[in-house]
């Protein structure tokens, strides 16, 4: 709220939006750390070492490449045009109605995927702090309203310019919260970090490449899977694009995307390595892992919660804490004034509406801002009412689904010369992820024991691209 303050005064458009041109490239790039890894990340990568072991590190192999072409390709493109949103490029390209879609795509995304993860996240706040409390009984609608309250204050006025700031000080607190919790297990095993980092290296694992082509861990799927959902879910979307556009030139944006790429490789390596040691510390000192009772698996996204709130004491629980409220507050907030930037400029185009003040330009920038904070709250609060977790990852599945047609419509956009009948883009969009699903799931029964992983949005966006070619703009001859 400090920075939110210090930040926002005599807040502007410009600062809303871009940050006024003067981000430091080095602030955006670790801020970029809480923005990529939501608070169901922080316990999900560890957990899934059990299992995984140090697979994931193939996907993030995957994103270091695909960063690189988001600054060589995307990001010259964005400087070039003076872009506020990304979606105004389809505009230029494509025209208004593809411009109109990407944006919707982009909102519809991000508001369930936004909404399942915080759902998520703030399940495990509710259940190891909220619910604690003997005294008095604080029902999940409040614990997230209070959340989403908390976010809207500290966004609402400077967007962008707050968000850099607020973004980096949770991501310190987000990778804090994970080294002091090796620390925690290091002293509790009453080892050296020499012998704890020797006991990770040894262990089976830090088995990181995966060669089975059938299988969803396979090299080359994870690697290009990688590639292309770092384009899509970072170049290609709003919420990560933005913050990039507030530094000061084309040259400090890649500069810190740069940077971004090997922060994200390095403190992967950690999160990877403080799961090995939650599964050394459960094997060495015969401490029971969470069980689903029906089933007899483990519950991988309970393993470092439980054994942080319940088996290595009130520091290492405090620590866990913290690192999740930074990682679920980080994830969520940007994605307030995202939204209103897309809606504010794709669809309502308020940006270019000449009629009214730049006061009641601010004031309908406000109310949508508050709207998509009431929104979030109410499709968190569906979920809840539905209770069942299983729709979570349908969700955030149908959220995957939608980056595909983003990634069809800027790759055609910016390797061929194709024009497009503007108008019929909405329906093919919508239709690619629909035939992406009845493909996939075709193509594993033809395939057997194939399975089908990161290469899905590859998939996605080559039958956008394919049904887009049927609705281009003929040449009269």
């Amino acid at each position: 709220m400090g920075i939110a303050w210090y930040t926002s005064r005599k807040s502007t458009a410009d600062a809303y939006f871009l940050g006024n041109k003067a981000s430091p490239w080095y602030v955006v790039a670790f801020g970029m750390i809480g923005d990529s890894l939501s608070g169901v990340t922080y316990i999900s990568v560890p957990g899934k070492v059990g299992t995984a072991h140090f697979s994931y590190l193939q996907l993030v192999i995957g994103y270091f490449v695909g960063y690189f072409i988001i600054s060589h390709v995307l990001l010259p493109i964005y400087y070039k045009l003076n872009l506020t949103s990304i979606y105004e490029y389809l505009k230029e390209r494509f025209g208004r109605y593809t411009q109109k879609t990407g944006a919707l795509f982009f909102i519809l995304s991000r508001i369930l995927g936004a909404a399942g993860r915080l759902y998520l996240a703030a399940g495990v706040i509710q259940l190891f702090v909220f619910d604690q409390f003997e005294t008095v009984h604080i029902p999940f609608w409040v614990s997230v309203s209070v959340i989403l309250a908390l976010m809207l204050l500290y966004t609402y006025k400077g967007g962008i310019k707050t968000l850099v700031w607020t973004d980096s000080f949770q991501s310190f607190f987000l990778v804090l919260g994970v080294v002091l919790s090796i620390v925690a297990i290091v002293n509790t095993l009453d080892i050296s970090f020499g012998e704890a980092i020797s006991r990770v290296v040894s262990s089976e694992y830090t088995e990181t490449f995966f060669w089975d082509w059938k299988k969803s861990n396979f090299f080359f799927k994870e690697f290009f899977g990688g590639v292309f959902i770092a384009v899509a879910m970072t170049g290609l979307d709003q919420n990560m694009m933005q913050k990039n556009l507030s530094c000061k030139s084309l040259k400090e944006a890649q500069k810190n995307i740069f940077w971004f790429s090997i922060i994200m490789v390095i403190v992967t390596v950690i999160f990877l390595s403080l799961g090995a040691l939650l599964y050394i510390y459960y094997n060495s000192t015969g401490t029971a892992l969470p069980i689903n009772t029906e089933t007899g698996k483990v519950l991988s996204d309970k393993v470092f919660p439980n054994l942080a709130l319940n088996h290595l004491g009130i520091f290492a629980g405090l620590v866990f804490i913290i690192g999740l409220t930074a990682a679920t507050f980080s994830s969520a907030d940007s994605v307030l004034t995202t939204l209103t930037t897309s809606f504010y400029i794709d669809i309502l185009e308020y940006d270019k509406n000449n009629k009214l003040s730049e006061k009641q330009k601010t004031k309908h920038r406000t109310i949508i801002h508050i709207l998509f904070a009431v929104t979030l709250w109410a499709v968190i609060l569906l979920f809840d009412a539905l209770n069942q977790k299983a729709i979570i990852d349908t969700v955030l599945m149908v959220a995957g689904y939608t980056y595909g047609p983003l990634l069809g419509l800027f790759a055609l956009g910016l390797f061929s010369k194709v024009k497009l009948n503007d108008v019929f883009v909405p329906f093919v969009c919508i239709l690619a992820p629909i035939l992406t699903y009845l493909l996939s799931n075709t193509y594993k029964s033809m395939l057997g024991d194939y399975q089908i992983g990161n290469e899905l949005i590859l998939i996605n966006a080559f039958v956008t691209i394919a049904l887009l070619l049927l609705v281009q703009k003929r040449r009269l001859a």
